[in-house]
Order: C-alpha cells, then sequence, then structure tokens
C-alpha cells in the first residue's frame, strides 16, 4: 500500500482551503494525500509590520521546513508568499492553474472614498500604487488572518477600506465583500499573487510524479517569468515591486513596476521576458537609483 503524500501547510483558513483544493485535484489522479499543519512566525506575530519580520517569506521558511525535514512530502503556499528564488534543497514541483491574480477594495471603492479616506494595507507595493492613484489618501497597517483584515472596515473607526488579494476573497466565499476589483491596468499585482506553488525536495522524483498532473503549463510560465524579474532586481517580495504576465499561445506578455514607498516615483516597463523587464527598470528608467535609496541602512 503506498502512504499518502503528506502536503504541509499553514492553518489558516485560506492556507487550509489551499492545501484541500490541492488535494482534491491530486485526488482526482488517484493520489490519497493527508495535511500536515504548520505554524509560522508570520501567524505568530501579528503585531508585528511584514516589513519588520522580512516580508511575506515569514509565512513559507517553517512550511518549507518541515518538507526538508522530512516531516511532509510536499508544501502548498500561495506563490505570491516565496522568495524569488528557490530554497536550497527544495523544487518548486507544481504551479496549478492560477485564480484572480487581481488586487481588491473591501469596504469602498476607490473613486468613492473622500479626500483624506483611512486605507489599510499591510503591503508596501498597495500602498505605494495606492498613493500615485490618490495622493489624498492617508494609510495605515494591516495584519492577520482574512477574516481578521475584511472585519476591520466594520469596526467603529476603522478605516474606510482594506486592500486584500482577490482571490482570497474569491476562495473563502466572501466575495459579495468586494466593492471594487482592481484590474492589473489600475495596480500592478504582486509576483505570483493568485498562484498556488507547491514544493518539494529536490531529488524526490516520486513525489514530483505525483504532483505532475496538477501542473498548468500557462500559469507557470507566468509565475516563473515574474519571479525572474523579481529576482533580477535582487529583492524580496516586501518591495513596492509589481508584475504581471499573461500568456498566449506561448507568449509570455510582463508589465513590471517599481515604486517609491511613497508612490511619488512610479516606473513601469513591459516586454516578453521578466529578466529584461526588470533590467530595463533598472538601466534606463532610473530603477536601479530608486532600489539603492530603498535598500535598508545598516
Amino acid at each position: 500500500m503506498v502512504a499518502p503524500l503528506r502536503l504541509a501547510t499553514r492553518g489558516s483558513a485560506l492556507a487550509r482551503w489551499q492545501a484541500e483544493h490541492v488535494a482534491s485535484r491530486l485526488g482526482r489522479s488517484g493520489v490519497e494525500t493527508t495535511l500536515v499543519f504548520v505554524e509560522t512566525t508570520g501567524d505568530l506575530r501579528r503585531d508585528v509590520p511584514l516589513s519588520q519580520l522580512g516580508g511575506q517569506g515569514v509565512f513559507v521558511k517553517e512550511v518549507e521546513a518541515a518538507v526538508l525535514e522530512g516531516r511532509a512530502d510536499a508544501a502548498v503556499h500561495s506563490a505570491k508568499d516565496l522568495q524569488s528564488t528557490t530554497a536550497p534543497g527544495l523544487v518548486l514541483a507544481a504551479v496549478p492553474e492560477r485564480g484572480d491574480p487581481r488586487d481588491a477594495l473591501v469596504g469602498s471603492s476607490l473613486a468613492s472614498l473622500r479626500t483624506g479616506a483611512l486605507v489599510a494595507t499591510g503591503s508596501v507595493r498597495r500602498r505605494a500604487q495606492l498613493a500615485w492613484l490618490r495622493p489624498d489618501l492617508t494609510f495605515t497597517g494591516l495584519r492577520g488572518n482574512m477574516d481578521t483584515r475584511v472585519a476591520k472596515v466594520d469596526q467603529p473607526g476603522g478605516p474606510a477600506a482594506v486592500v486584500v488579494a482577490a482571490t482570497a476573497l474569491v476562495r473563502l466565499g466572501w466575495t459579495e465583500r468586494i466593492a471594487e476589483y482592481l484590474e492589473p491596468s489600475v495596480m500592478i499585482p504582486q509576483v505570483a499573487q493568485g498562484a498556488l506553488a507547491i514544493e518539494c525536495r529536490d531529488g524526490d522524483d516520486a513525489t514530483r510524479a505525483a504532483l505532475a498532473p496538477i501542473e498548468d503549463g500557462a500559469s507557470r510560465m507566468a509565475v516563473n517569468e515574474e519571479r525572474a524579474f523579481l529576482a533580477e532586481l535582487g529583492g524580496g517580495c516586501d518591495l513596492p515591486v509589481g508584475a504581471y504576465a499573461t500568456v498566449a499561445n506561448g507568449v509570455v506578455d510582463l508589465t513590471g513596476l517599481l515604486c517609491s514607498l511613497d508612490g511619488r516615483v512610479r516606473l513601469v516597463a513591459r516586454g516578453s521576458s521578466g529578466r529584461a523587464v526588470a533590467r530595463e527598470l533598472l538601466d534606463e528608467a532610473g530603477g536601479r537609483a530608486l532600489l539603492d535609496e530603498l535598500a535598508p541602512t545598516s
């Protein structure tokens, strides 16, 4: 009897949905699975801004450790939480069909926000782009699970709107809370937003073979190019950068973004290669000087 494939995941409602979705997809291919729940630093320290903890990567390290240490065979992540390069000893084994890549406003549409309205977001990318679009807005941080974030707009004295990933609300069945979808032409998404990523140990051919049926070629191409864009910039997913790629007939069309933290500088380039788009931003659009300004000082 073949042992079930052990899938490591965080324990939040959204992470559980994602892992169960992957398990269901694998089940259709005859692969039996079981879930291994892991509590991460990002889950435990909800009072600290993500940028201070090390960005979205704090949600994946302990989950990856469960695979590296043999407590699980594969890890299910929101692809946007991954660093731009895969951790040593692991391989990105499967990228299923991508969900909605857009950001979404809860509480109010962008045009309906009054001058000086308070918007909550834990993302420097979202904040910078909103500040570019609406320099009259004010901002506050946002942490916690999705239900905690969405509930902020219902609290007395709370923000007029919060910004979250649309796909999270879709997966949780909360689309009625969406006041406005922010199209990529308005707000460029985070690298790999809306996609899932399943990692396994490098060299574990049996697990890679078991995961192969849920791979989506177009989604993989888009995610690979967006991550290549981020890697070429030399930063993690906590920078005010974004990238969105579409794939048609095997051809990639990627738009990349680099902003100043205050949103006053917004650099955009477009092309078929994530690395080439990043180099254009760095070398031709003044992005290298901007990145130097964003680099932490010792």
